[in-house]
């Protein structure tokens, strides 16, 4: 197996779990494993800070893998080859590029409104104090002549 088949694996086990954690047939200490590993996976809290070099990714790479194992098999069977079936299918459904232009849109649009309210209400910034005159410049009414 392919590092590629193994990625499109794990996509698609990882949609079939989020389907099966609201199927009532799984086991509901499999709903909390499933709910740990998902929130873990995408919780901004790390057991080790992503910071720190090599091991901050690491656990991710191995406690993320090893808790999707982990409930997979916890789901029954029958249940988990039924939500891999339908995972399939909604994988292979095909991207919209518009939907992802127009959510791009609305953000950029909230991001703008959100600066035009809160600009007045910054405070305006201090005027830049006046240069010293250069040499060979006079002052106003000074001079020869």
């Amino acid at each position: 197996m392919t590092w590629r088949e193994r990625v499109r694996n794990l996509k698609r086990d990882v949609v079939a779990i989020a389907l099966a954690v609201r199927d009532p047939r799984v086991p509901w200490y499999a709903k909390a494993v499933g709910a740990c590993v998902v929130a873990y996976a995408l919780s901004p809290i790390d057991l080790i800070p992503d910071f720190v070099p090599v091991l901050g990714y690491l656990d991710d790479l191995v406690l993320v893998p090893l808790g999707l194992l982990l409930v997979l098999r916890l789901i029954p069977a029958d249940v988990l080859a039924e939500h891999r079936a339908a995972a399939s299918v909604i994988a292979e459904r095909p991207v919209s590029r518009a939907g992802a232009v127009a959510v791009i849109v609305v953000w950029v649009a909230a991001l703008l409104l959100v600066i035009w309210l809160v600009a007045p209400s910054l405070p305006s910034p201090a005027p830049l104090p006046n240069p010293p005159p250069q040499a060979g410049e006079g002052r106003v009414g000074e001079g020869g002549g």
